[in-house]
C-alpha cells in the first residue's frame, strides 16, 4: 500500500475513501471526508493547513507515509473527532488547542464575530461582553482578539474547559479577556454587560445518547440539555435581564433546539440570524423585550429547576 501511494493528493484521495467506507460522521468542524483527510495528512507531515495546491503531487517518505496511515486508523477505529487527533480547530480565522477538555469549535456565532455583530448591535457601543458557557475561550478569545477595546468576560461551569480556555487565551495572546467559574450567571451578581452571547449545551436526552460515536470522546456537560434541549437556554432568556445594560443584547445558540422554543414562547420577539448557509438556531433578543416577558419565562425556568431538583426562584426577577 505505501509503495502505491506516493504523493500528498494520493494520501488525501485515500484517506476520503477510507473514511466514507467506514461511515465516519463529520460534525467537528468539518462536514466531508475530503477535507478531514485534507487536515489529518497536512497535520502528520507538519505543514501548515493553507499549503498551496502545486505542493499537492510532492512524494513522500515511507516514514511520512507511516505517519500519516497511523492517523488515518485512529480516526476509523477510535472514531476521535480530527480536531483531537491534531489538537487544532480553526474558529473564526485563528487558530485554537482543542481537546477532550471542551467541545471542538464550530459554532456558527463565528460569523457573527467577524461581522462586528452587525447589524444586531446596530451601532450601539460595547464596553463589556460576555460569553457565557465559554468552553474552549473560542468565542470569548475570538471577540477579546477582534475587538481589542471590549472587556470580555468567559464564564464556564467546568474547570477543565477554563484550564484548555486559558492556555488558548495565552496562544493568542489576548489580554482584554477575564475567564471565570461559574454556574451560568451565578457568580456574576452585580456583572453588567452590554452584549452577552451563549453556545450552551442544547441537545435533547433522546439526541445526546444517540449521537454518533464521535460526540463521545466530548464532555457530555457540554452537550445534553434536558428533554427539549432548552434547560439552560430558559435559564439564561430568565437571568439575561439582570446582567445586561439598558439597551442590551443577548446573542444565543440554540441549534435544532429552535422549534422547542419557539412552540414554549411564542409571544418572544425573537430574531432569528440568516448566516451565509441559512438559519442555524441562533437568536438575538433585546433586554426591554426579555424583561417584558420574564414572568412566563421564569414560570418555564423555574420549573426546569424544581424538576431538577434546585431551588426555584421567585416568579419574576422584574
Amino acid at each position: 500500500m505505501t509503495d502505491e501511494l506516493r504523493t500528498i493528493i494520493d494520501l488525501i484521495r485515500y484517506g476520503a475513501s477510507r473514511f466514507n467506507a467506514a461511515g465516519l460522521t463529520y460534525g467537528h468542524s468539518f462536514d466531508n471526508a475530503l477535507d478531514e483527510a485534507t487536515q489529518l495528512v497536512l497535520h502528520a507531515l507538519h505543514l501548515p493547513h493553507d499549503l498551496p495546491p502545486a505542493y499537492g503531487n510532492a512524494r513522500l517518505t515511507l516514514a511520512e507515509k507511516e505517519d500519516v496511515l497511523a492517523l488515518f486508523l485512529r480516526r476509523i477505529e477510535e472514531r476521535v473527532p480530527a480536531a483531537y487527533l491534531t489538537g487544532e480547530a480553526w474558529f473564526a480565522g485563528l487558530s485554537f488547542k482543542s481537546d477532550p477538555r471542551a467541545l471542538v469549535p464550530r459554532s456558527p456565532i463565528a460569523e457573527l464575530i467577524e461581522s462586528g455583530f452587525e447589524p444586531w448591535l446596530g451601532g450601539r457601543e460595547v464596553r463589556r461582553a460576555l460569553d457565557l458557557c465559554t468552553g474552549s475561550g473560542c468565542i470569548a478569545i475570538a471577540m477579546a482578539h477582534y475587538n481589542p477595546d471590549w472587556h470580555v468576560d468567559g464564564v464556564d461551569l467546568s474547570e477543565d474547559a477554563l484550564s484548555l480556555a486559558r492556555e488558548n487565551q495565552e496562544r493568542l495572546r489576548v489580554d482584554n479577556l477575564r475567564l471565570l467559574q461559574s454556574d451560568l450567571f451565578a457568580g456574576l451578581r452585580g456583572e453588567h454587560y452590554d452584549l452577552i452571547v451563549s453556545n450552551p449545551p442544547y441537545v435533547t436526552d433522546d439526541e445526546t445518547d444517540a449521537l454518533p460515536p464521535e460526540y463521545a470522546h466530548e464532555p457530555e456537560l457540554g452537550l445534553r440539555a434536558g428533554p427539549d434541549g432548552l434547560d439552560l437556554a430558559l435559564r439564561i432568556l430568565r437571568d439575561a435581564p439582570l446582567h445586561l445594560t439598558d439597551d442590551g443584547l443577548l446573542v444565543c445558540e440554540v441549534g435544532e433546539a429552535e422549534q422547542a422554543l419557539v412552540r414554549l414562547l411564542p409571544e418572544l420577539p425573537l430574531a432569528w440570524v440568516e448566516f451565509k448557509v441559512g438559519q442555524m438556531g441562533v437568536f438575538v433578543a433585546e433586554r426591554h423585550d426579555l424583561v417584558a416577558h420574564n414572568d412566563r419565562i421564569a414560570a418555564l425556568a423555574d420549573a426546569r429547576e424544581r424538576g431538577a431538583g434546585a431551588p426555584g426562584a421567585a416568579a419574576s426577577l422584574f
